[in-house]
C-alpha cells in the first residue's frame, strides 16, 4: 500500500511541473522564442562583422583592373600568385572583395536610412498624433500623397535627379520611407495617450514635452524597432535596384546590385558574377526579415501571455 501511495504521490508530482503548470509552459515558450531569435540574429551579427572587417582583412582590391585575369572561375590562381576564391568578372575584378565591399555599402546604407527615416518619421507621427486636429489632418494627407506613388518609382526620379553616391542613396530611400515610421508612430501615440499613466501625469500637471519624452515616446519604441527590422531588409533591396539600374552607389564604390548588373551580359560563362552577390543579397534580406518577425513575436505582449 505504502509503495502504491509514493507512486501516486511521485506522479501528482510529475505531471504538474511537466505537463499541466501554466507557468512552466509559458517559460518554455518563452524560451523558445528567445532561441529562434539570438538564431536569425547570428546570421546579421556575421554579415555585419564581415562588411566592418572583411574588407580591411582581405588583401584585395575591389576597382583594381586586370584585364589578363578576366572571367576567371572561384578558386582560379592569378598570375600575380594570389587566389582568385570567389573568381573574376569581366574586367579582372575579384569578386570576394567586391562582395565584402557590396556588404559594407548595403548595411551602411540601409541602417543609415532607417535611422534617418526612422527619426523623421516618429517626429512626424507622435506630432500629428499628440497634437491632433488640423496638424493631424494635414501631415497625413502630406503622407497619404506620397503613399500614392509607388516608393521604388519615386525612389529612382529622386535618384535621377540629385545624382548617385552613398549619401545620395541615403537620402532618397530615407525620403520615401518615412511615411511607414510616420503612420506608426501616430497610430501607437492615439493608443498610448489615453492611457492611465498619461492621464495620470497630465493631472499632476507635467507639461506636452514632459509627456512626451517620458511617457509617450519610450511606450512607442519597441512596435518602431520591430518595423525598423522589417525596414531595414525593403531598404537593401531598394540600394539593390537602384544601383542594378545605375542610380545608386558609383563605380569607385561597388555594391551588390551594381555587381549584379555587371555580370548578367556573363551569366551562361561567368555565372558567378551576379549570383554570389545575389546569394549574398538574398541570405541578408531572409535573415533581416525572419529576425524582426521573431522579434515582433517576443516583444509582443499577447505572446509572451501564451
Amino acid at each position: 500500500m505504502s509503495a502504491i501511495t509514493t507512486a501516486a504521490d511521485e506522479q501528482i508530482d510529475y505531471i504538474p511541473l511537466t505537463e499541466s503548470d501554466p507557468g512552466t509552459r509559458s517559460r518554455g515558450k518563452r524560451r523558445k522564442r528567445q532561441i529562434r531569435l539570438v538564431l536569425w540574429g547570428v546570421p546579421i551579427i556575421v554579415f555585419i562583422l564581415i562588411a566592418i572587417f572583411g574588407p580591411m582583412i582581405v588583401p584585395y582590391d575591389s576597382v583594381t583592373v586586370r584585364t589578363g585575369d578576366r572571367l576567371k572561375s572561384p578558386g582560379t590562381v592569378l598570375r600575380d600568385g594570389s587566389t582568385a576564391w570567389l573568381g573574376t568578372d569581366q574586367v579582372g575584378r575579384d569578386m570576394l572583395a567586391q562582395v565584402l565591399q557590396g556588404a559594407r555599402i548595403s548595411l551602411l546604407v540601409g541602417a543609415a536610412t532607417v535611422v534617418l527615416a526612422g527619426l523623421i518619421g516618429m517626429f512626424v507621427g507622435v506630432i500629428a498624433g499628440y497634437r491632433g486636429g488640423f496638424l493631424d489632418s494635414l501631415l497625413m494627407r502630406l503622407a497619404d500623397i506620397q503613399l500614392a506613388f509607388p516608393s521604388i518609382i519615386f525612389a529612382i526620379m529622386i535618384a535621377a535627379v540629385i545624382g548617385p553616391s552613398v549619401v545620395n542613396v541615403i537620402i532618397t530611400l530615407a525620403i520615401t520611407r518615412w511615411v511607414v515610421f510616420a503612420r506608426i508612430s501616430r497610430a501607437a501615440v492615439l493608443s498610448v495617450k489615453e492611457q492611465e499613466f498619461v492621464t495620470a501625469a497630465r493631472a499632476i500637471g507635467a507639461d506636452a514635452p514632459r509627456q512626451l519624452t517620458r511617457h509617450i515616446v519610450p511606450s512607442i519604441i519597441a512596435p518602431l524597432i520591430v518595423i525598423a527590422t522589417v525596414e531595414i531588409g525593403l531598404v537593401i533591396i531598394a540600394e539593390a535596384s537602384l544601383s542594378f539600374l545605375g542610380l545608386g552607389t558609383p563605380p569607385s564604390q561597388p555594391s551588390w546590385g551594381q555587381t549584379i548588373a555587371q555580370g548578367r551580359d556573363y551569366l551562361n560563362n561567368a555565372w558567378w558574377i551576379s549570383t554570389i552577390p545575389g546569394i549574398a543579397l538574398c541570405l541578408v534580406v531572409i535573415s533581416v526579415g525572419v529576425f524582426g518577425d521573431r522579434l515582433r513575436d517576443y516583444l509582443d505582449p499577447r505572446m509572451q501571455k501564451g
